[in-house]
């Protein structure tokens, strides 16, 4: 017979005797992290990051033994400080908030500690935080960040080389959260505006602006990529490919998972 599959349990919604069995068990404690606020175009919420992270991590309950902390929903994200209702926390203060967090379940027993990160500015930070753990616990934290996966749903996208509130986000959102898509402003996220060459070799620091701005680059969208494309069947195909990836990595580094 096959053993019934162990599920996960969100850590908002236990009572603290029930946290410390489930902790004391083993379990592996995962650390959501997505923007509560950041513009995402003029079609999409300023809480999708959170929105996609928080799926993400329900489907995962599901497939997994895990105990979900809330999401992180303050972090380094400089880029999008121009935009009304964004907001943005310096990269050492948000350093140190993910690593006391970790710290504080480490006080608790857990051993076994995920970083699932929707965001592409904070991985720095959040690489530093985990190199921090490592150095003053022993314990190696793991982190998976979404923005890189999901690859085996490459050749569903339009415009591949996307970006930000792109086809690939907007699919995700239709799929998550289809009321909260504005349909009728998608055509915007396909106006360009300059934003200086395209290096091959060098890298800058970004700072959009909705408007013209010394030291910004235009973007009056607030969107990197084409997402007219968007639909909720590539959203769903997504989910369930980066669901996969991550259970699958899981699994074979616990293996008692």
């Amino acid at each position: 017979m096959t053993p019934a599959r162990r599920t996960g349990s969100r850590l908002a919604d236990l009572t603290w005797i029930e946290a410390a069995d489930l902790i004391g068990d083993g379990l592996p404690v995962l650390l959501p992290i997505g923007a509560a606020a950041k513009a995402h175009g003029p079609h999409l919420p300023l809480g999708t990051d959170r929105l996609v992270v928080e799926a993400v991590t329900e489907r995962l309950l599901g497939e997994l033994p895990l105990l979900a902390a809330p999401v992180i929903g303050h972090g380094f994200y400089p880029a999008f400080i121009d935009y009304p209702g964004s907001q943005h926390i310096e990269a050492a203060t948000f350093q140190a908030l993910v690593t006391e967090l970790i710290e504080g379940f480490l006080r608790h027993g857990a051993e076994r500690i995920m970083l699932l990160n929707n965001g592409i500015s904070t991985e720095p930070s959040l690489r530093l935080a985990a190199q921090t753990i490592l150095y003053r616990h022993g314990i190696r934290v793991v982190t998976a960040d979404l923005p890189r996966l999901g690859r085996a749903c490459d050749g569903l996208w339009a415009d591949p080389d996307g970006g930000h509130a792109d086809e690939r986000e907007t699919s995700l959102m239709l799929a998550i959260a289809p009321a909260l898509v504005r349909l009728d402003r998608l055509a915007e996220t396909a106006l360009e505006d300059d934003a200086g060459p395209s290096l091959l070799h060098l890298r800058q620091p970004i700072r959009l602006t909705p408007e013209e701005r010394p030291g910004g680059s235009l973007n009056r969208s607030g969107a990197t990529g084409n997402a007219t494309a968007a639909t909720a069947e590539k959203g769903e195909k997504l989910l369930d490919a980066m669901v996969a990836e991550i259970a699958a990595d899981l699994r074979q580094l616990w293996p008692d998972l």
